[in-house]
């Protein structure tokens, strides 16, 4: 971790914000256009993916990153919660849940893989 500077640089902030970014384009469809609840949740636990990752590494010390990672890969669960209540509801098609799904997965392992990385760190 000694040759990254900033968070933007780090592999799993980038995914989570893909991610994000395409939560956001599909709440802008017409099915999600009138549901403002799950609407907003599904934004709002999206966006505290990378948010979370960011703000822990720009607090001081290891310990503090390593607790809004946990808080980002909770919100990375949240997320298929709320995208499994948009499948239910037909407003994702199984290919668009399968893939969005898939992609909340795969940031949940990375951050998973990070944590324990970070722990097995000896730097600050």
């Amino acid at each position: 971790m000694a040759t990254i500077e900033k968070f933007e640089e780090l592999e799993v902030y980038k995914l989570s914000m893909e991610l994000c970014t395409e939560i956001y384009k599909l709440t802008n469809t017409d099915k999600f256009s009138k549901d403002f609840g799950l609407k907003d949740q599904i934004r709002r636990c999206s966006v505290s993916v990378p948010s979370n990752i960011s703000e822990g590494y720009e607090r001081d010390g290891k310990n503090q990153f390593l607790y809004f990672l946990q808080i980002a890969k909770g919100s990375c669960g949240e997320l298929r919660t709320q995208l499994k209540i948009a499948y239910n509801l037909d407003y994702l098609d199984e290919k668009q849940y399968e893939t969005l799904n898939e992609k909340c997965i795969s940031t949940s392992k990375q951050i998973k893989g990070f944590i324990k990385y970070l722990k097995t760190y000896k730097g600050k």
